[in-house]
């Protein structure tokens, strides 16, 4: 069974790690990709990279707090494919800190980034997936996002933000009748450059230690985003827990 092949999908935070991973996996199974980040360069490589093995990819460089952004990568999707089938959000930052360090600037980014960019997202495939009756969001929340850590509060509140949304949208979905499927993941050390954002000295030594000790590569979520993608129409998947067998998350 394969209902990935054809399928238009759009995945944000495209540029590396989960994403990148995501954009390879899903070419492989013949659909057609929508990339968006900030980093063009890296962007340009993975179409690149994808094209040359047969695949079919576009990309946008894209900042998911702005609005239009999203916007314009749905119109991109269109433009370039004719349809959207599934969005994938996936962008995100983990600046972690303790409260008592008032990093406030890197509050703001993560609310900016992983709860606003997943609504810009949202807001911006869901009044086609209404039309058409029928699409796939799928959303990056963490482990973070069932359980809280000393260190990441934030970091945390804005994961559990990304749980409460994509449930109230699986279940309005389902009240209305427009068949748009939901799936949020929940990954644990899984190879990304989250740690290299932590600008905080004690708990970016803290997080690179536990990621060099349990992580595991960004296919393994990959795997679970054509998983999902592959179900049927009428069955919806909506939350996926994941993480290296050895770490005790």
């Amino acid at each position: 069974m394969n209902n990935i092949e054809n399928k238009v999908v759009i995945i944000t935070g495209a540029s590396s790690g989960i994403g990148e991973a995501t954009a390879y996996k899903l070419a492989q199974a013949g659909a057609k990709l929508v990339l968006g980040a900030r980093r063009e360069d890296k962007l340009q490589a993975i179409v690149n990279n994808i094209k040359a093995n047969g695949g079919e990819a576009v990309y946008r460089v894209t900042d998911v707090v702005k609005a239009e952004d999203n916007q314009s990568l749905v119109a991109l999707a269109k433009s370039a494919f004719g349809k959207v089938d599934a969005i994938f959000l996936n962008a995100g930052l983990m600046p972690n800190s303790p409260l008592s360090a008032l990093e406030t600037d890197n509050w703001n980014a993560m609310v900016d980034v992983n709860i606003k960019g997943v609504l810009n997202g949202i807001a911006a495939v869901l009044p086609t997936f209404e039309a058409q009756k029928s699409g796939h969001i799928l959303a990056t929340s963490s482990v973070a996002g069932l359980k809280v850590y000393p260190g990441c509060a934030v970091y945390c509140g804005t994961k559990w933000a990304v749980k409460a949304i994509m449930e109230g949208l699986r279940m309005e979905s389902a009240q209305a009748g427009t068949n748009i499927r939901t799936a949020t993941i929940y990954p644990a050390a899984v190879q990304s450059e989250l740690v290299a954002g932590i600008t905080n000295p004690e708990m970016a030594e803290a997080m690179r230690g536990l990621y060099d000790t349990y992580e595991i590569p960004a296919e393994r979520v990959a795997n679970v985003v054509a998983f999902a993608l592959n179900q049927p129409k009428d069955t919806n998947i909506s939350e996926f827990t994941l993480g290296p067998t050895t770490q005790p998350w």
